[in-house]
Order: C-alpha cells, then structure tokens, then sequence
C-alpha cells in the first residue's frame, strides 16, 4: 500500500511558485505505465491517492455531466502528464489554475498545469466533462452497458474511460468518494458505503465511499430502477444487494444466489482470512451480457448467469476475489492467474464443502478431458497473452496448479499461504514470482519446476495433480502423457456451474 506525502498547505505553496513554467529539467509523464500487455493503459509520473466524482445523468437519454477531483503525488519532475478519458473535456485546473489539454490516441487525455509539478509533490486536478458515454467506442468496445432504465459501467480490463477520467492501470489503487444526481425514482449502486441520499426539486443525489484503495477497473456504477435489500452478516459486515425490477424469468434464481452473500463471504474469510473491506454485496442490472465481474464490494452478476438456476459458484467465485484480486491486485496484467487462477479454486472449495466433487476430484477431470494436443494446453496461465488473459485455461489448468500446490506441499502449509498470502500483502500490488517466494518461505520448499510446469509451460504435464506431491522428473513439461489412454473420469457435479460462473469477463473486447 502506498503511503501520502503529507506537505504542509504552506510548503506546498512555496513549492509550486518556486517552479517556473520554463524550469529545465522537467519532462512529460509517459502516456502508459509500461506493461506489455496494454502498453497505452495507466500512465507515469504520478501517483493518485483519490477520487473524488460527482455526476448528473439523464437516464431517458443517457446524458452523463460530471466533475471528478483527482488527488495525486508527481513522481517525477513533470511539465505535462495524462489521464486515460474518452468523453468530451470542458475543463481542466490544477491546483487551482486553468490547464491547457489535449486528446490523443484512444483514450489519452494530455494535460499541461499551468505550474510544472516538481517531483514529490502533491497536485489537485479537476477535470469537467459531459457526453453520451454509449455513444462512445475505444479499440472497437464500450463498457458502458445501457438497459432498459438507465446504464452500467462494468468491465474489465477497462471501464473508467467512459464515467471518470484516471490512471487506469491496477498498479495505481486510490479510495473514492462517488456522488450521482439522477431523476426521481432511480437508484445508483456503487462500491463501498452509501453515507447519503437526498431529494430535492425531482432529483436524488447518492454518495457513495470506498475507503480502501481500489483499482480503477473494480470502480463500478449502476443507475436504474432496483429493488435494494439490506442486511448484516453473522460477522457484523453490512450486505447490499440491488436487482433490477426487470429480470423476469431469471429473477428468482438471481435472488436466491446473491442473497447468499453474507454466508458466503463467512465462509470464506475461514479460508482466506478477515474480509478486507467495510462491506459486501452484489446487483444484476438487465443487461445482454454474460459475464460476472468482481468489482469491489458491489459485485456484477449478468442475469444470464441465473438463467439455469441457482448459481452459488460464481458468487463464491467473485467473492473470493474480494482477497485474491481486489485487496490484493496485480501488478501487470500478466499476472492474471493470481486473480482467476485462485477464485476458481475456490470454486472447488465450495464443490467439496457441498459434497459436489473434491478438489482433487475436479482437478483429475481438467487434466483428463484435454488431450495433450487440446490447444487448451498452449495457453499458460502464468503468462496467457493479453489475446487469451480470460481464456478457460486460465481459470481451469490455473486452479489446477494450486491443487498441485495443495498436493506437494501438504493440507498444512497449502491453507496457511492460501490464508497468509492476501493477510500480508492486504491492499497491496503482486506478482506471481512474489507469489511463489511466499509459497516457499511458508512450505520450506523448492516450488520452481512445479510453478515452471504448470503455469508458464505450453504443454500438457507429464502426470496430473499428483496427490502427495510429486518430483521434479515427474512434473517435468513435454512428455506425451497427454493423450489419455484411460477414460475420463466421472464429471463432478459441480463441474457445470463452475463453466457457466468463469465466463469471460473480456467479453466484448
């Protein structure tokens, strides 16, 4: 977790018109952070610790006006930085005084203070803006979904473009404050606390809290008409579910799984320790998609994940990533398997504590329904290419290596780095090499031909999830075990709902 440079108002001030607008020396922020897999997202030279984003939205024609507050840190000597932004910019001040802006690319916002910001200090941008945000595409996508009765921002790896300017990137998390105005009528969902609501002259405003960092892809927004339910779990941790009056057939069955909120995030704070944020809950908006998305605290549910019933598995699935994904976020996009690899292995979890199939029982039947020439295996989930970052093999053979883990290193010492693992990097970035040295420091062992083979290998290990644990000559890539000479096992009664919950959440992309 990042720490603020807290400056005085006074220093501040003396900083900032000490630095005339000629100094020498300082340079533009680049215009993304560097990771490979989408090299324009985020961008450098500074680092946000909040936003602030009031909003007024007509629903019937999905006029979006808004203002958002942006609280950073300049890491370098900057002259000029970027936002990543798609709608239309009426105006820009930093630290009060008019910027100059720019548009570039598909979604780079370029701004110029009117005062260079030297390196370590802090900065308040305001950035004003209105739009049409459906009417808006970047690389072919919006993730800004309309319904029948208002609109959805959901998406993942991007969906701030299209509702607030940001540092759009999992590397740079912040708290937020967001506050919309919206006709009688309407309910706005967002993360975290709702801390008001109040009418006046046919409008509601409600404001909404995370206060703890979140990356910018988790922010998520929901206007529309909903029936809202509110409880508390056994634990004391406030619940807020929201459904659109609309979802007709799939109404029930949505209901019937996100009400089980509260009980599924107990149950797994036993695995992965104290839930990590001030409340929980999920919405299912009527929306074509099919996708669930895990965004922070307030979880997405497309209605056609209900369309064949009750679904616990993906609530347990997005649940799980309130730790393994949203407290703990990646570092590079690369690093998904430390997202998906772990919520669908809680996935199995849940099928073992439901008398559904086993752990190992689920991962036998992935390892034995691909052959060795299953293209399924040239996908590695250490390192799947941003073209294959939400395929099944990353949701699939990735909970597979963690029960390969659970296999070679003991019960003990598997449920103590599940648990340890999100209590230690709390709020934080990481990496999956920074994965495997925990894993290692916690289990005593060596975990590098194991984590080579299983998640940065193209190929179909030699042997399975071998229960026990197995040897380096055992586990070693590129043999031809692949081809199973025996049937396949059983399919786990799980094993269905657990496909339908791990949709893409890339869809549309």
């Amino acid at each position: 977790m990042r720490k603020r440079l807290i400056v005085s108002a006074a220093s501040a001030l003396t900083l900032f018109l000490a630095v005339p607008a000629s100094a020498t020396g300082f340079q533009p922020g680049a215009a993304g952070v560097g990771d490979t897999y989408y090299p324009s997202y985020g961008n450098g030279g500074y680092d946000v610790s909040h936003y602030d984003i009031r909003l007024k939205y007509q629903p019937a024609t999905d006029e979006l006006e808004g203002t958002t507050t942006i609280l950073a840190t300049a890491t370098q000597d900057l002259s000029r930085f970027n936002l990543d932004f798609a709608l239309n910019v009426q105006e820009v001040r930093v630290n009060g005084w008019p910027a100059t802006f720019a548009t570039s690319g598909e979604q780079e916002l370029e701004i110029t203070p009117a005062r260079p910001l030297a390196k370590g200090s802090q900065a308040t941008v305001v950035v004003r803006y209105k739009g049409v945000p459906s009417a808006v595409k970047k690389y072919g996508y919006t993730a800004w979904l309309r319904t029948p009765d208002g609109a959805v921002a959901a998406g993942e790896p991007e969906s701030a473009w299209w509702w607030f300017p940001s540092n759009d990137h999992p590397s740079d998390k912040a708290t937020f404050d967001v506050s919309v105005q919206v006709p009688d009528g309407n309910e706005v969902i967002s993360n975290g606390i709702l801390t008001g609501k109040r009418s006046q002259a046919g409008w509601t405003r409600f404001s909404w809290r995370e206060n703890k960092p979140q990356a910018t892809y988790l922010a998520t927004l929901a206007i529309g008409k909903f029936d809202v339910t509110t409880d508390t779990t056994p634990s004391g941790l406030p619940v807020y579910n929201a459904y659109s009056r609309d979802l007709g057939e799939n109404a029930d069955a949505a209901r019937a799984s996100v009400e089980r909120t509260g009980e599924l995030v107990d149950w797994l704070s036993g695995y992965f320790g104290e839930y990590p944020f001030s409340s929980i809950g999920g919405y299912v908006p009527n929306v074509p998609t099919r996708f669930a998305l895990e965004t922070q605290t307030r979880v997405f549910y497309s209605p056609r994940q209900f369309a064949r019933g009750t679904n616990t598995s993906v609530v347990v699935h997005e649940l799980a990533h309130q730790w393994y994904g949203d407290s703990v976020s990646l570092s590079r996009w690369s690093d998904i398997w430390l997202n998906e690899g772990f919520a669908a292995y809680a996935q199995y979890l849940w099928s073992e504590h439901e008398n559904e199939g086993t752990a190992q029982e689920l991962a036998d039947y992935v390892y034995a329904s691909h052959p060795a020439d299953d293209p399924f295996w040239t996908v590695k989930p250490g390192d799947p290419g941003p073209d294959n970052q939400f395929a099944g093999a990353v949701y699939d053979r990735g909970a597979v290596a963690l029960q390969a883990l659970r296999n070679a290193v003991g019960d003990e010492k598997f449920f103590a780095i599940l648990k340890g693992w999100p209590t230690e990097r709390k709020y934080g970035n990481a990496t999956i090499p920074e994965f495997q040295a925990y894993a290692e420091k916690v289990s005593g062992q060596k975990l590098g031909d194991l984590f080579t083979t299983w998640l940065f290998t193209a190929s179909k290990p030699a042997t399975g999830p071998v229960a026990g644990g197995a040897s380096a000559a055992a586990l070693a890539p590129g043999a031809d075990g692949g081809k199973a000479d025996g049937a396949v096992p059983v399919e786990p009664k799980s094993w269905k709902k657990i496909q339908e919950a791990n949709s893409r959440h890339g869809e549309g992309r």
